[in-house]
Protein backbone atom coordinates (compact mmCIF):
# COMPACT_ATOMS: atom_id res chain seq x y z
CA UNK A 1 0.00 0.00 0.00
CA UNK A 2 0.93 3.57 -0.66
CA UNK A 3 0.83 4.86 1.87
CA UNK A 4 4.16 3.30 4.13
CA UNK A 5 5.87 3.86 1.18
CA UNK A 6 5.20 7.92 1.35
CA UNK A 7 5.85 8.13 4.76
CA UNK A 8 2.97 7.06 7.10
CA UNK A 9 4.07 6.59 10.65
CA UNK A 10 4.89 2.84 11.33
CA UNK A 11 1.88 0.58 12.72
CA UNK A 12 -0.39 2.69 10.67
CA UNK A 13 -1.02 -1.22 8.75
CA UNK A 14 -4.46 -1.88 10.36
CA UNK A 15 -5.84 1.73 9.74
CA UNK A 16 -5.28 1.54 6.28
CA UNK A 17 -6.38 -1.73 5.98
CA UNK A 18 -9.63 -0.45 7.46
CA UNK A 19 -9.94 2.42 5.40
CA UNK A 20 -9.05 0.33 2.23
CA UNK A 21 -12.00 -2.64 3.33
CA UNK A 22 -14.39 0.31 4.22
CA UNK A 23 -14.32 1.23 0.41
CA UNK A 24 -16.46 -0.36 -1.77
CA UNK A 25 -15.59 -1.80 -5.37
CA UNK A 26 -18.04 -1.66 -8.10
CA UNK A 27 -16.77 -3.59 -10.85
CA UNK A 28 -17.96 -2.47 -14.37
CA UNK A 29 -18.89 1.11 -13.32
CA UNK A 30 -19.79 3.46 -15.25
CA UNK A 31 -18.47 1.98 -17.94
CA UNK A 32 -17.44 -2.11 -18.98
CA UNK A 33 -13.62 -2.70 -17.77
CA UNK A 34 -13.73 -0.07 -14.62
CA UNK A 35 -13.64 -0.96 -11.07
CA UNK A 36 -15.00 1.97 -9.35
CA UNK A 37 -13.69 2.81 -5.96
CA UNK A 38 -16.75 4.31 -4.45
CA UNK A 39 -15.81 5.80 -1.44
CA UNK A 40 -19.16 6.38 0.00
CA UNK A 41 -19.02 3.42 2.04
CA UNK A 42 -16.05 5.16 3.75
CA UNK A 43 -18.40 7.65 4.80
CA UNK A 44 -20.42 5.77 6.36
CA UNK A 45 -18.30 4.10 8.44
CA UNK A 46 -17.43 7.11 11.23
CA UNK A 47 -14.30 5.05 12.56
CA UNK A 48 -12.47 4.47 9.24
CA UNK A 49 -13.65 8.36 7.70
CA UNK A 50 -12.30 9.73 11.02
CA UNK A 51 -9.18 7.43 10.63
CA UNK A 52 -8.37 8.85 6.92
CA UNK A 53 -8.70 12.28 7.67
CA UNK A 54 -6.30 12.14 10.50
CA UNK A 55 -3.61 10.52 8.86
CA UNK A 56 -3.98 13.73 6.08
CA UNK A 57 -4.46 15.90 9.32
CA UNK A 58 -1.07 14.51 10.93
CA UNK A 59 0.65 14.46 7.80
CA UNK A 60 0.37 18.44 6.99
CA UNK A 61 -0.43 19.80 10.72
CA UNK A 62 3.18 21.45 11.09
CA UNK A 63 3.16 22.30 7.53
CA UNK A 64 2.20 25.61 7.48
CA UNK A 65 -0.60 25.08 5.25
CA UNK A 66 -3.17 27.68 5.26
CA UNK A 67 -5.33 26.76 2.36
CA UNK A 68 -6.97 23.32 1.53
CA UNK A 69 -8.21 23.36 -2.03
CA UNK A 70 -10.60 20.62 -2.31
CA UNK A 71 -11.75 19.34 -5.73
CA UNK A 72 -15.60 19.09 -6.46
CA UNK A 73 -16.98 16.86 -5.48
CA UNK A 74 -15.53 14.39 -3.41
CA UNK A 75 -12.41 16.29 -3.03
CA UNK A 76 -14.64 19.12 -0.62
CA UNK A 77 -16.10 15.69 2.30
CA UNK A 78 -11.87 15.33 2.93
CA UNK A 79 -10.75 18.86 2.02
CA UNK A 80 -12.67 20.34 4.43
CA UNK A 81 -12.33 18.12 6.90
CA UNK A 82 -8.51 18.66 6.79
CA UNK A 83 -8.93 21.99 6.65
CA UNK A 84 -10.65 22.17 10.15
CA UNK A 85 -7.80 19.50 11.01
CA UNK A 86 -4.92 21.89 10.50
CA UNK A 87 -6.74 25.50 11.25
CA UNK A 88 -6.67 26.32 7.44
CA UNK A 89 -9.19 27.86 5.17
CA UNK A 90 -11.15 25.59 2.89
CA UNK A 91 -11.47 26.47 -0.91
CA UNK A 92 -13.70 24.45 -3.37
CA UNK A 93 -12.35 24.08 -6.97
CA UNK A 94 -15.43 23.56 -8.68
CA UNK A 95 -16.76 22.76 -12.11
CA UNK A 96 -18.60 25.58 -14.07
CA UNK A 97 -21.24 27.18 -13.17
CA UNK A 98 -21.01 26.34 -9.62
CA UNK A 99 -19.76 29.44 -7.83
CA UNK A 100 -21.94 32.78 -7.92
CA UNK A 101 -19.12 36.02 -8.44
CA UNK A 102 -16.18 36.29 -9.93
CA UNK A 103 -13.62 33.67 -10.64
CA UNK A 104 -10.86 32.25 -12.61
CA UNK A 105 -10.81 29.56 -14.20
CA UNK A 106 -8.45 26.81 -15.78
CA UNK A 107 -9.48 23.98 -18.82
CA UNK A 108 -7.89 21.00 -19.08
CA UNK A 109 -7.89 17.90 -21.26
CA UNK A 110 -9.30 14.65 -20.82
CA UNK A 111 -9.43 11.58 -22.81
CA UNK A 112 -13.26 12.03 -24.10
CA UNK A 113 -13.15 15.63 -24.39
CA UNK A 114 -12.17 18.78 -22.07
CA UNK A 115 -13.36 19.82 -18.90
CA UNK A 116 -13.04 22.85 -16.81
CA UNK A 117 -11.94 23.80 -12.80
CA UNK A 118 -13.05 27.44 -11.01
CA UNK A 119 -12.09 28.93 -7.85
CA UNK A 120 -13.61 32.48 -6.41
CA UNK A 121 -10.73 35.49 -7.19
CA UNK A 122 -9.32 36.48 -4.11
CA UNK A 123 -10.12 33.09 -2.16
CA UNK A 124 -6.38 32.84 -2.31
CA UNK A 125 -3.77 35.66 -1.54
CA UNK A 126 -0.36 35.54 -3.05
CA UNK A 127 2.18 32.80 -1.12
CA UNK A 128 -0.66 31.36 0.54
CA UNK A 129 1.05 27.85 1.05
CA UNK A 130 -1.56 25.26 -0.30
CA UNK A 131 -2.35 21.40 -0.42
CA UNK A 132 -4.85 19.87 -3.08
CA UNK A 133 -6.93 17.47 -2.07
CA UNK A 134 -9.01 14.69 -3.93
CA UNK A 135 -10.56 11.54 -3.50
CA UNK A 136 -9.15 9.45 -6.57
CA UNK A 137 -6.32 10.24 -9.06
CA UNK A 138 -5.84 8.41 -12.27
CA UNK A 139 -3.98 10.22 -15.05
CA UNK A 140 -3.44 13.43 -12.76
CA UNK A 141 -5.28 15.71 -15.57
CA UNK A 142 -7.42 17.14 -12.86
CA UNK A 143 -4.76 17.97 -10.34
CA UNK A 144 -2.55 19.59 -12.83
CA UNK A 145 -4.91 21.92 -13.60
CA UNK A 146 -6.34 23.06 -9.86
CA UNK A 147 -2.46 23.35 -9.76
CA UNK A 148 -2.06 26.15 -12.60
CA UNK A 149 -5.24 27.37 -11.10
CA UNK A 150 -3.78 27.79 -7.71
CA UNK A 151 -0.30 29.03 -8.91
CA UNK A 152 -1.84 31.78 -11.09
CA UNK A 153 -3.70 33.08 -7.90
CA UNK A 154 -0.12 33.63 -6.74
CA UNK A 155 -0.90 30.56 -4.04
CA UNK A 156 2.47 27.87 -3.60
CA UNK A 157 1.51 24.79 -4.07
CA UNK A 158 3.27 22.55 -1.75
CA UNK A 159 1.88 19.24 -2.43
CA UNK A 160 -1.35 16.82 -4.04
CA UNK A 161 -3.21 14.38 -1.84
CA UNK A 162 -5.85 11.64 -2.52
CA UNK A 163 -7.07 8.61 -0.85
CA UNK A 164 -6.71 6.59 -3.48
CA UNK A 165 -4.45 6.23 -6.36
CA UNK A 166 -3.75 3.77 -9.36
CA UNK A 167 -1.65 1.56 -9.37
CA UNK A 168 0.83 2.74 -12.47
CA UNK A 169 1.71 6.11 -10.46
CA UNK A 170 4.39 5.57 -8.23
CA UNK A 171 5.46 6.53 -5.32
CA UNK A 172 7.00 10.00 -5.70
CA UNK A 173 5.25 11.28 -8.60
CA UNK A 174 4.71 14.87 -9.15
CA UNK A 175 2.17 16.90 -11.30
CA UNK A 176 3.40 19.86 -12.98
CA UNK A 177 6.84 19.62 -10.53
CA UNK A 178 4.45 19.17 -7.34
CA UNK A 179 4.88 15.94 -5.07
CA UNK A 180 1.64 13.78 -4.84
CA UNK A 181 0.49 11.70 -2.07
CA UNK A 182 -1.64 8.93 -2.05
CA UNK A 183 -3.08 7.21 0.86
CA UNK A 184 -3.94 3.74 -0.72
CA UNK A 185 -4.28 1.39 -4.02
CA UNK A 186 -7.24 1.06 -5.55
CA UNK A 187 -8.74 -2.53 -4.54
CA UNK A 188 -9.66 -5.02 -7.03
CA UNK A 189 -12.54 -6.99 -5.18
CA UNK A 190 -16.21 -6.33 -4.64
CA UNK A 191 -17.20 -5.67 -0.64
CA UNK A 192 -20.55 -6.65 0.39
CA UNK A 193 -23.17 -3.95 0.85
Amino acid sequence: MFVLENGANKGEESRIRAISEAIRVVPHFPKQGIMFQDITTLLLDPKAFKDTVDIFVDRYRDMNISVVAGVEARGFIFGSSIALGIGAKFVPLCKPGKLPGEVISEKYVLEYGTDCLEMHVGAVEPCERVIIIDDLVATGGTLSAAIRLLERAGAEVVECACVIGLSDLKVGCKFNGKPLYILLEPRQVENDF
